[in-house]
């Protein structure tokens, strides 16, 4: 028989994970530097804007208010010229005073400031340079511009001005008051390109499709040689103010490409009108039909007539 042989060998100790020592500074917790009232305050204004004159208990059921502290607040308001009640008909509506402000925060550029930061998103997403259209008059104008390719030209500049009914300025006339659409479609338009569509008729129908499917691609209208994608800017009352334009040489937009960009503009678009208080889901891109195949023909040098000079925070 065998003898069994007696192991020399010590098992070894299992090791211990060394218990975990609580952080004897944790992080303190983030500041709330909200104020209820306030906040209540600037829910009351923004549906007052965008349900125009209304009554106290569709302004508190909007604002998510009791009616109590709603009629506190508007009476605060009033007293400092902000609402004004009709007491006849118990309706309240923004007071005179806000004109003021308005037209101070355009004159700091509170439009462009506010943009930048999803112009800059949208460019480095693209890859294109992004740019920023109000609707002035009968002509549109380039508030802001973001250029994410110093070798691409730029074909417009800050304070530069266009017409509305070519390019992606289009959607600007197509949400504009009517009395704009009628007035303009009346006058001689001026043709930019062999594509500058100037048929009173066809622009009229194609303001009714850029409605319905909330978005604008457009191919060599405005510069020979440039197509563009286009989305409209909501403010909180609802209304198109801007139009945020993704621009960019014909020979690197070839199908499928402006198919491709165009949920990034739309969503770029949400993201910008949600910032300045609009609510509501942007409609979804549909199907895309190129209208015209891009081509390219000598660039007209009276494209854009110059303007007063901006800076970028117009």
């Amino acid at each position: 028989m065998g003898t069994a042989k007696t192991s020399t060998e010590t098992p070894q100790a299992k090791l211990k994970a060394p218990p975990s020592i609580a952080n004897p500074f944790p992080d303190p917790p983030a500041r709330d530097y909200n104020i209820a009232a306030v906040d209540r305050t600037l829910d009351l204004l923004e549906s007052l804007a965008r349900l125009g004159p209304a009554s106290l208990a569709a302004l508190a059921d909007s604002a998510g208010c009791t009616r109590t502290a709603a009629f506190r607040l508007l009476r605060t308001l009033q007293g400092r010229g902000f609402t004004i009640q009709d007491e006849a008909r118990g309706l309240w509506r923004l007071g005179a005073r806000w004109g003021a402000l308005g037209r101070a925060a355009t004159e700091q550029g509170a439009l462009a400031a506010t943009a930048m930061p999803f112009l800059v998103a949208l460019g480095k997403a693209t890859g294109e340079n992004v740019y920023l259209r109000v609707r002035d008059g009968m002509e549109s104008e380039t508030v802001a511009i973001y250029q994410t390719d110093p070798t691409i030209r730029l074909y417009s500049e800050v304070g530069k001005r266009g017409p509305l009914h070519a390019g992606s300025s289009r959607i600007l006339l197509a949400f504009a008051p009517e009395s704009v659409q009628t007035q303009l479609l009346a006058q001689r338009l001026n043709r930019y390109t062999p594509a500058t569509r100037v048929d009173a008729t066809w622009i009229a129908a194609d303001l009714h499709r850029i409605r319905t499917r909330g978005y604008l691609v457009t191919s060599d209208e405005v510069v020979a040689g440039a197509v563009g994608i286009a989305a409209p800017i909501r403010d909180a009352a609802g209304t198109v103010i801007a139009v945020v334009h993704v621009s960019s040489p014909s020979m690197r937009m070839r199908p499928p490409r402006p198919r491709n960009l165009l949920p990034q503009v739309m969503d770029a678009a949400a993201k910008l009108s949600e910032a300045l208080g609009a609510a509501g889901k942007p409609a979804q891109p549909g199907p895309l039909r190129e209208d015209s195949a891009p081509t390219v023909w000598p660039v007209n040098g009276g494209m854009l007539t110059s303007s007063r000079p901006h800076t970028i925070f117009r």
